[in-house]
């Protein structure tokens, strides 16, 4: 991008989390936007706008800014400064307007990593869902949607689930809770239809699906829909929450070692691959 160009209006996360780790490096080294300005020629609130993902930053310009900071970390230099460069236009962008912008980010994130796990309570994982499960789901939200954003919302998860089950994608872990197995979304043939889906996804090389039984012991987080994206470095890992106004992404790293260990343990409450896949089949015989 040219320098003349005008600030973003609305910049992705991976846009701004460039931004938030520069802004990072520079608190931890002392200096003041005026000196970052000043280093790379920029008005001073040009740093401000690159720190919010509002204005395009280089490759080199990352290093420059990275070396005055004295980060020595050069794996996370030489990772932040890819995803500083990287303008890629992901299938995510055709629902840009018709899809709201944190789903998008979701696919964004999920594009980008470099293995995804998550653990859903009571809604099968978005990229695991079947049409008519999530298109069941979009149909229950408030207020209604119209009929074209609503098939909007169903083929971006279609995608989504096109990418992220395909041959050769990042490595996939989800931990899937009994009481997202038993919600009927949808109703009884369509709820048949999703488990079926999962056992189908249980063949992939690249997917591990764990069940957490309703008698499982307690523990911390147990109520969160997560998704944890590992990103080059484990710096620039991601944590994303579900919530009722939208996606959350967390990227500090006290709430990264939480969310991992978190994760572990839910994994580590779950049945093995091979006995949630039974638990699976024998539900589905229930049902």
């Amino acid at each position: 991008m040219l320098e003349g160009m005008p600030p973003r209006t609305t910049p992705t996360v991976r846009q701004e989390r460039v931004g938030i780790e520069l802004r990072k490096m520079r608190d931890g080294a002392g200096r003041t936007t005026a000196q970052s300005a000043a280093l790379l020629g920029l008005d001073r609130t040009k740093i401000t706008q690159i720190e919010k993902g509002y204005y395009p930053v280089t490759s080199e310009r990352v290093r420059v800014l990275a070396s005055d900071y004295e980060e020595s970390d050069s794996e996370f230099i030489h990772a932040l400064s890819i995803m500083a460069e990287e303008r890629h236009r992901g299938w995510w962008n055709e629902y840009r307007g018709s899809v709201p912008t944190g789903f998008l980010d979701i696919s964004e994130m999920e594009h980008f990593a470099q293995g995804i796990r998550t653990y859903q309570v009571c809604h099968i994982p978005g990229a695991m869902q079947t049409e008519e499960y999530g298109r069941a789901i979009f149909q229950d939200v408030y207020p209604p949607l119209s009929p074209r954003l609503l098939e909007s919302r169903v083929e971006n998860r279609i995608q989504r689930s096109a990418s992220l089950m395909a041959e050769g994608a990042q490595p996939y872990s989800a931990v899937v809770h009994e009481a997202a197995l038993r919600m009927r979304f949808g109703g009884r043939e369509a709820t048949l239809r999703q488990l079926e889906q999962l056992l189908t996804y249980t063949e992939l090389p690249h997917v591990t699906l764990q069940v957490v039984l309703f008698e499982s012991n307690g523990f911390k987080g147990a109520g969160q829909g997560i998704i944890y994206a590992s990103g080059p470095v484990p710096r620039l890992d991601t944590v994303q929450l579900d919530s009722v106004g939208g996606p959350v992404f967390l990227h500090e790293q006290r709430q990264l070692e939480n969310y991992h260990h978190i994760i572990e343990t839910m994994t580590d409450r779950s049945l093995p691959p091979n006995k949630s896949r039974d638990f699976i089949a024998l539900l589905k015989k229930e049902i």
